[in-house]
Order: C-alpha cells, then structure tokens, then sequence
C-alpha cells in the first residue's frame, strides 16, 4: 500500500508543481481561464502558494502521516472549491479534470491513513 502512496504522491506533486509554473508564468491559457472563472489576479500569487504547499506537504507527509493527511485535506478542499468554479460558470471542460485532482486527493487521505 506504501508503494502506491508514493506513485500517487509523486503524481500529484509533479501536477502541482507544473500548475503553479504555469500560474507563476501567467500565461495567455491560465490568464483567460482565470478571468472566466471569475479569479481576480491578485489572487493568484494565493492559488500558486495553495498549490507548492500542497506538493510540499504531501511529500513531507511521506515521512510524518499527520502532515500528509492535513495537505492531502487541503489539497480536497482546493480542487473542490476548483470543481464549483467550473461549475459556477458553466465551464464543463474544465471541471472533469479538477473532479479527478478531487478524487485524487481523496485517494491520498485513504492511503496516508492506511498506511500510518
């Protein structure tokens, strides 16, 4: 069970850690795709911040559960919150793949724990 904490760890932090980039670099995609969600730029800096922090937990959680199993919470609560945004706007190309980083993060709470 530990060997699929840590595939589906690196999964996610690698996303993570390639999505804040993306965000960081502020480009014409995520610009457009972030105004149509209705995401003022000046919340930005906040999403990226959301997003290493979350990587970063998950992977110290590797080391000390309690860790991973409050980031992997965190990391829930963020892609949901992502799922209503798509949703909230009617954008349903968007909102499968923030389904998936949901149930994802879900899937992590369920390994850290099992394997604490």
């Amino acid at each position: 069970m530990f060997v699929s904490l840590v595939v589906v760890t690196a999964f996610m932090s690698a996303l993570l850690l390639v999505s804040a980039g993306a965000k960081s670099l502020r480009t014409q995609h995520i610009t457009e795709q972030m105004s149509t969600l209705g995401v003022p730029p000046s919340m930005m800096t906040f999403l990226i911040g959301a997003q290493v922090a979350g990587a970063a937990g998950v992977i110290a959680g590797l080391w000390w559960g309690p860790v991973g199993i409050a980031a992997a919470i965190g990391l829930t609560l963020y892609f949901a919150g992502a799922v209503a945004s798509h949703l909230r706007v009617g954008d349903h190309k968007g909102a499968p793949p923030a389904v998936v980083l949901t149930v994802a993060s879900v899937a992590l709470i369920v390994l850290r724990a099992a394997t604490l």
